[in-house]
């Protein structure tokens, strides 16, 4: 053991090394925290859009009028407007409730005359803004909804 250990004061060049690593952990851990947090808060929002694009692409498949039903044998079918899905679509949009910012209808179509595929976008922002995480990011989603008779 050597004698300057023993000294009173002699390791005094050790202080403060563990409160620059405690600081240095804290400014870790709350920046894994704001990321987790922010990314959790774009993950919910995708799929508050995507539950939003899914109710207007079903209002939409169900946009069709009776004069459009072919009865063939004792089969039923109908084909569906392109047109009619978009107006059901916007008025859809009219109607429902949500949180989200800045909801726009990109497309409502009918591609096969069968489905109605609609494609929605919104923007999410940050719920803490920092320079590991941007403060909006633009979300896009595509839902597609099917009217059958049986």
């Amino acid at each position: 053991m050597r004698r300057d250990r023993l000294r009173p004061g002699a390791d005094h060049d050790e202080q403060g090394s563990t409160l620059l690593l405690t600081i240095f952990y804290c400014v870790l851990g709350l920046s894994l925290i704001l990321v987790v947090v922010s990314a959790t808060s774009l993950y919910l929002e995708r799929k508050r859009l995507f539950t939003l694009a899914d109710g207007t692409a079903l209002a939409a498949a169900e946009s069709w009028s009776l004069d459009a039903v072919q009865v063939e044998g004792d089969h039923l079918s109908l084909e569906l407007d392109s047109a009619d899905v978009g107006r059901a679509a916007t008025a859809y949009l009219g109607d429902a409730v949500h949180e989200l910012h800045d909801v726009e209808l990109v497309r409502a179509a009918s591609d096969d005359g069968q489905s109605a595929t609609i494609t929605m976008r919104a923007v999410w922002y940050a719920p803490i803004h920092t320079e590991l995480v941007p403060l909006l990011v633009p979300i896009e989603v595509t839902a597609t909804a099917r009217s059958v008779f049986h």
